[in-house]
């Protein structure tokens, strides 16, 4: 793959178009070294995405640009002015027109386009001091027209869809540059809760403003995205600088390889499938709660997908299997005998294990040690004639990590302080131990890059070959098609599809979640 410098200096033949360059920046957070003398610049009119894997120093880069916190060390230069990364404030960074739309939902569902426009900057106002409402809706129109956002002053944002949302929240941070499109423009993972559909809307809309000659720094770990909107692309590794490349050098097989450090096979864990054939699973007419009338079966070995949209049962499905919530009618069985767990407890005595979607609220204590999290359904193992034996347990965490590539400075590591690949490598480690007959994975690469990705797949995997049965719930259809023998497609609580073989193809799942009809 050919890489480009990261900086044109500033009396080289590109130094006209580079509108913002990071030099030398530099942070450290006790002993971890965030960012260690990164530097790299973005061209007028481009739309620059800035990757790297859980821990990559992305985060803490932006945090500076945007004043929250100081570098240790560092210059940002934006146009002709120059900064002191280690004193920008907040106040400091819009002064130099660096504006951010943050991954979280930043608008207000329950006020109106016009109020959500003018939170912040504050409302035109009349002789007496008050709201002028007509001059407000005008002004909202004006930056609607010039945004080229499909919304009314007086609409609610709640009736907007999402990328519609995003739209606004991109118009709320530029509306006061001196003409449409000067400045830095920072996307912290805009995409991450949008349907296809809603993507290709925002990025139609992004595409737009680059052509018009708005800079964007676009953060994101979905390479797919990548390829298709980016003019360049900055690799960071370990808080440091990899490499730049240039669009038309793009791949993502080599975007891989620059994140990881490696070569790393794509295919890992997702080997053609071995399932026996010998039933494990049968459900039929589960209803309850989101649940109208499901019913399937699931075999040894095989790994089973569930595509839905948010409130077509497929979480309820999950929770219900591992006893959290009970069928009001249905049944089902595990190996031939009836199963009706009334508690996780009795899920997991009949060989059932569950990665609930929500890790870090459900699935771990994040302020206790690796050691801890990893043992926790195994407990019972370091317990002789009344004594716990901690040395054990100590030594197995370690071979367990070793042998699911967890990276910890060791097994004494605050679990919380992991990157969101390990923590979620040291989850799927814990129910494994137990080596249950069925495993339910609910979002199990949610916010993970894609090096830690492939290296689930492949545990989940070899989980499969060794007699386990996975059912996952994803909302990334390529992850579906890419890890899956066979998906069940869920809308208001009922299956109504199933694809698998050459069928199973992301684009063919996402026509089916939205309302499409089978084959």
């Amino acid at each position: 793959m050919l890489v480009v410098e990261g900086v044109p200096r500033p009396d080289g033949p590109d130094a006209q178009q580079i509108v913002l360059r990071i030099e030398g920046m530099s942070k450290t957070f006790g002993a971890t070294r965030a960012l260690v003398d990164v530097s790299f610049g973005l061209e007028r009119g481009t739309i620059h995405a800035l990757l790297g894997g859980n821990g990559s120093g992305k985060s803490t880069l932006i945090k500076i640009l945007a004043g929250v916190q100081p570098a240790d060390a560092g210059r940002i230069f934006v146009g002709d002015s120059e900064f002191d990364a280690t004193s920008i404030t907040p106040d400091v960074s819009r002064e130099a027109n660096l504006r951010f739309v943050h991954q979280q939902n930043s608008t207000f569902g329950a006020l109106s386009v016009a109020e959500n426009l003018h939170i912040g900057r504050g409302f035109e106002t009349d002789a007496a001091g008050r709201i002028a409402w007509s001059r407000v809706r005008r002004r909202t129109q004006a930056l609607l027209d010039r945004f080229q956002i499909h919304a009314r002053p007086d609409q609610l944002v709640s009736e907007l869809g999402r990328a519609t949302q995003t739209m606004l929240a991109i118009a709320r941070a530029l509306q006061d540059q001196e003409d449409a499109h000067t400045g830095i423009l920072v996307l912290d993972e805009p995409t991450s809760s949008l349907p296809a559909v809603e993507v290709d809307l925002l990025f139609d809309a992004l595409r737009r403003y680059a052509a018009e000659g708005q800079t964007i720094m676009f953060v994101t770990h979905r390479f797919d995205e990548v390829l298709e909107i980016a003019d360049r692309a900055t690799m960071l590794r370990d808080g440091r600088f990899v490499a730049t490349v240039a669009r038309g050098e793009m791949t993502e097989d080599g975007l891989v390889e620059l994140m990881v450090g490696r070569a790393l096979a794509r295919e890992s864990g997702v080997a053609e499938a071995t399932p026996t054939g010998e039933v494990v699973l049968t459900c039929e007419g589960l209803r309850g709660g989101a649940l109208r009338d499901v019913s399937f079966s699931l075999r040894k070995g095989e790994i089973l997908g569930i595509a839905g949209l948010l409130g077509s049962g497929r979480s309820t499905l999950l929770q219900t299997l591992f006893g959290l919530t009970r069928p009001e009618e249905g049944q089902m069985t595990l190996g031939g005998r009836p199963l009706a767990p009334e508690t996780p407890r009795a899920a997991m005595r009949a060989g059932l294990a569950y990665v609930p979607e929500d890790r870090v609220q459900h699935g771990a204590f994040l302020e206790l040690p690796v050691t801890d999290n990893i043992g926790l359904t195994v407990l019972g193992r370091y317990f002789r004639h009344g004594v716990f034996h901690h040395r054990a347990e100590r030594a197995d965490s370690r071979r367990v990590m070793s042998e699911f590539l967890v990276k910890a400075s060791s097994e004494r590591a605050r679990f919380g302080s992991l990157s969101g690949g390990n923590q979620q490598k040291v989850i799927l480690a814990r129910w494994l131990r137990r080596e249950p007959r069925i495993l339910l994975l609910d979002e199990p690469t949610q916010g993970v890059d894609v090096g830690a990705r492939m290296e689930l797949y492949g545990l989940i995997r070899e989980a499969t070959m060794r007699g386990t049965s996975v059912i996952v719930v994803s909302s990334e259809f390529e992850e579906l098609e890419r890890l899956c023998e066979r998906v069940l497609v869920l809308q208001r609580g009922r299956v109504t599809a199933e694809i698998r073989g050459d069928d199973l193809q992301a684009d063919r799942l996402e026509q089916l979640v939205q309302g499409g009809t089978d084959r």
